[in-house]
């Protein structure tokens, strides 16, 4: 009985501290105006490869001749931070914010009440997992999916696929990888100093390169062609957008 006790205390003061969170948040979107309602948002999670997708996804839109903030960080941050990075950008006139997503943001609800027009996941790898049991990530992810966004990326090859494939978006759901249907990777050459990567949109071939060397690039390169395809963005300009990022 008294275990029992300790556990409802624990996660009592669970609640609260998400219940505050909430609060803080409904506070912060009304200090800085509420900017995210002039902006769409881009959200990137994943146990690696966050921060580099979220910078192809940046030169992409360039590329069109968008106006686009990032804040892309492997490391967690504060709701204040985020919301401040919201309202600098709009300042700025960025019409396109890209964030990378931690699980431990989503777990202390950073990116609550936030509209994601874009949700992409990179992969779930348990051996990047520091401070969580794969269970807790799985659940930490699904508040990102919970929120609606309007387009889901997901990686087709992720081991862990089937328990993310419910993650639906309420437009439009794309997958990659090498058993991907939406963005196919057919093949792929490794150079020391790039990456190209041959691949299947809808029946059209086009090949990607990169100036990041590595094999992990070419899934990371496949993620961004379908962030960008999601958005209807033409093909030569993600392209583009990939090869000018140079890390």
């Amino acid at each position: 009985m008294e275990k029992e006790s300790v556990n409802k205390s624990k996660n009592k003061k669970g609640g609260m501290s998400a219940r505050k969170q909430k609060i803080k948040a409904k506070l912060l979107k009304s200090y800085y105006g509420n900017p995210i309602k002039d902006m769409k948002l881009i959200a990137i999670t994943g146990t690696t490869g966050k921060t580099v997708v979220a910078h192809y996804a940046h030169e992409i839109l360039k590329a069109t001749g968008e106006q686009v903030a990032v804040l892309a960080s492997d490391q967690p941050f504060k709701m204040g931070m985020l919301h401040k990075f919201l309202s600098d950008a709009w300042k700025a006139g960025a019409n396109y914010v890209i964030v990378t997503v931690p699980a431990e943001g989503l777990r202390n609800n950073v990116f609550y009440g936030l509209p994601v027009e874009v949700a992409a996941m990179t992969n779930f790898v348990t051996a990047g997992l520091e401070d969580m049991t794969p269970e807790e990530y799985i659940d930490t992810e699904k508040t990102l999916f919970d929120m609606k966004p309007n387009m889901v990326v997901l990686n087709h090859d992720d081991l862990n696929y089937s328990t993310f494939s419910d993650f639906k978006g309420v437009k439009k759901t794309l997958d990659f990888g090498m058993t991907g249907t939406g963005v196919k990777i057919l093949n792929s050459k490794l150079y020391a100093k790039g990456t190209e990567a041959t691949l299947s949109i809808h029946s059209e071939i086009v090949t990607a390169a990169s100036f990041i060397p590595g094999e992990t690039t070419v899934s990371y390169m496949a993620c961004a062609v379908a962030i960008g395809v999601a958005l209807g963005i033409e093909m030569d300009k993600i392209l583009d957008g990939i090869a000018n990022y140079e890390g």
